[in-house]
């Protein structure tokens, strides 16, 4: 079932790695930092809440700097 745009899929990739990453990292941080308690999955998810709040606009804006930086360190051999 596919229901948005391809004008949009920048920013459903966006969220879509933002949402990911910002699960993963802070289900490790908080487990490194705090180990394995009682209430970890309560902490973790409002860990995760925190971070995705963070990780998706900064992916949005960050996104196309990367892309320059690829295109510029990447050599095409055709």
């Amino acid at each position: 079932m596919k229901f948005i745009p391809k004008q949009y899929t920048p920013l459903v990739f966006s969220f879509f790695m933002a949402f990911l990453m910002s699960g993963i990292m802070s289900c490790v941080i908080t487990v490194f930092n705090i180990g394995w308690v009682e209430n970890l999955l309560l902490i973790w998810l409002k860990a995760w809440a925190f971070a995705f709040v963070i990780a998706f606009p900064t992916i949005v804006l960050i996104s196309p700097i990367v892309r320059k930086l690829v295109s510029f360190v990447i050599v095409d051999h055709d």
